[in-house]
C-alpha cells in the first residue's frame, strides 16, 4: 500500500474511477464547517463564509486533480485566505448585542479585532470551537507550536485589554 501524500497532481482517491459529486458532497459535508470556521476567524463573518464559499467552488472546479490531495481542507484554506485577502478589512467577529444581552464580554469583539490574524484564528480555534493545536496546524499549515505560541500571546493580549488576570478565567 502507498502511503506517500498525495500531490496536486496525483490520482483520484478511488483506484479505477473518476471522482464523482457524491465524492465530492461527501467532502463538503466533512471539510465545510472546519474550513468555514477558521476563514470566519481569519476573515470576520461575512469575508469568511465567502472566502470558504470560493475556496469549495475551486474545490468543484478542479475536483479531479484535487480529490487525491492528503490535506486537502489545508490546501483549501490557503486558497481562501487568497480569496480572503482581496477584500482586506478589519474583522469584526459579533455584532454586539443590545444593553443588558450580553452572553459574552461586551468588549470581546473588538479585543479579538485586534489581535493578530493568526493569534486571532489560533484563539478562536482552539478555545472558541475547541480544535486541538494539531487540527489547527494541519489547517493552517503551521506547526503545532506557533500555533500554540499565537493562542498563548492572543489569549494574554485579550486579558489585557479586556481587564483580566490569568487566574480570573476559572471563576
Amino acid at each position: 500500500m502507498d502511503t506517500t501524500p498525495k500531490t496536486l497532481d496525483a490520482a483520484p482517491v478511488a483506484a479505477g474511477s473518476p471522482p464523482g459529486p457524491e465524492d465530492f458532497e461527501a467532502f463538503v459535508r466533512e471539510a465545510e464547517p472546519r474550513l468555514r470556521r477558521a476563514l470566519v476567524a481569519a476573515f470576520g463573518p461575512e469575508q469568511g463564509r465567502d472566502a470558504a464559499a470560493e475556496a469549495l467552488a475551486y474545490a468543484w472546479e478542479h475536483w479531479d486533480r484535487l480529490s487525491g490531495l492528503a490535506n486537502l481542507p489545508g490546501y483549501l484554506f490557503r486558497v481562501g485566505q487568497t480569496r480572503g485577502r482581496r477584500h482586506k478589512r478589519q474583522p469584526v467577529l459579533h455584532e454586539a448585542p443590545s444593553a443588558g444581552e450580553y452572553r459574552f464580554e461586551p468588549g470581546l469583539p473588538a479585543a479579538l479585532a485586534a489581535l493578530t490574524q493568526r493569534q486571532r484564528l489560533a484563539v478562536v480555534l482552539v478555545h472558541g470551537y475547541g480544535y486541538t493545536l494539531r487540527e489547527v496546524a494541519e489547517l493552517t499549515g503551521l506547526r503545532r507550536t506557533s500555533v500554540q505560541n499565537h493562542a498563548e500571546r492572543g489569549l494574554a493580549r485579550l486579558r489585557a485589554a479586556l481587564g483580566t488576570g490569568s487566574d480570573d478565567h476559572d471563576e
